[in-house]
């Protein structure tokens, strides 16, 4: 599918007077497309040899609660001065006339965000190993954060585990039985809402925590820099964030498929039972209970995953990668039982 052009998407014309009247004088200003990522758009802009990135949400119709550029710029600006190793935002601009949508812009790190290849400059046993542990002792610090005295509030953050079932089981419904019966994916369901764990105290919950949504500092020893893509950001339990994140955390034993990055499954990155114990030593919390939230992760994604394949057979989207989903659900679901039948 065809890019939509930035200034298609972002006037630079437009945007140059805004950023003119709001950060003062008369910018010199150039932009350069993000072309990595598939919800809101991103865009770096160079103004008089600053840089920042500015996001939007992308062009087209749009779930009412989705590509939400406001929630993400609000826990940025609350996580700004904490310990959480995210982007300092610069503005806020809810005015669609300026560039059409919604926007903020943020600082620009530079660095290396990690999908399909190692860099080469951290392609050793050390850095691989610190990779893991890097993202895990930054989880920590975010869920350390304390969000009321950031000013952020919340008045459903206990009934988070509740609200992420109901959600997915209606989105479920949505789904399953339009091209295939998914008994198992079901049955996934009803074990979760039986064996629901109780919450320990909420916290800053993520949403979307995995290796491609932070950067690492581009030299060896490497350091994670950035945490990125707060879209989904929300109070709740923050194992959730952890669960989604072993998710997508690939171990040699594992035969990955397109929703898990490969490239953790190769020698020298930290096991996923490596990466629990260090997340409890880091925050005390008790980690009896964690698979559900394994399990939990699995469930979303497979329904994720059913929805575009559904799109994909019943000619509503043309994504080819769809396909493999086929066989890529039913792995899913597999897995999630294995860890049920562990348990």
């Amino acid at each position: 599918m065809a890019q939509t052009p930035i200034t298609e998407l972002v006037d630079p014309e437009a945007l140059g007077r805004y950023l003119d009247a709001q950060l003062g004088g008369k910018g010199d200003l150039q932009l350069e497309a993000h072309v990595a990522g598939f919800s809101n758009v991103t865009c770096f802009v160079t103004r008089n040899g600053v840089e920042y990135v500015l996001r939007r949400p992308p062009a087209g119709p749009l779930l009412p609660t989705a590509h939400d550029v406001a929630r993400e710029h609000r826990f940025l600006a609350a996580l700004a001065d904490t310990a959480a190793r995210v982007p300092r935002p610069t503005l806020l601009c809810e005015d669609d006339s300026v560039i059409g949508a919604p926007f903020y812009l943020m600082e620009r790190k530079h660095g290396h965000v990690i999908r399909h290849d190692m860099p080469t400059v951290l392609d050793n046993p050390a850095d691989r190993r610190r990779i893991g542990f890097e993202m895990i002792d930054a989880l920590a610090e975010i869920h350390a954060v304390d969000w009321q005295a950031a000013g952020l509030t919340s008045r459903r953050a206990t009934e988070y585990l509740d609200r992420q079932l109901a959600r997915w089981n209606t989105q479920a419904g949505l789904t399953v039985g339009k091209v295939r019966e998914l008994p198992e994916l079901v049955a996934v369901g009803e074990w979760l809402a039986q064996e629901k764990p109780q919450s320990g105290a909420p916290t800053v919950v993520h949403g979307d925590f995995k290796l491609d949504n932070v950067m690492f500092a581009p030299e060896s020893p490497t350091r994670l820099i950035g945490v990125f893509d707060w879209e989904m950001a929300t109070i709740g339990d923050p194992l959730a964030d952890l669960g989604w994140l072993m998710h997508t955390w690939g171990r040699p034993e594992h035969v990955p498929d397109d929703a898990v990055l490969p490239l953790t499954a190769q020698a020298g990155f930290a096991s996923r039972d490596e990466l629990a114990a260090r997340y409890a030593e880091k925050t005390g919390r008790q980690m009896a209970r964690f698979d559900w939230y394994h399990v939990l992760a699995l469930w979303k994604l497979a329904i994720i995953l059913e929805g575009l394949y559904v799109h994909y057979r019943t000619g509503t989207a043309s994504n080819p990668g769809a396909a493999a989903f086929e066989i890529q659900v039913p792995a899913l679901i597999r897995r999630a039982q294995a860890l049920i039948d562990a348990v």
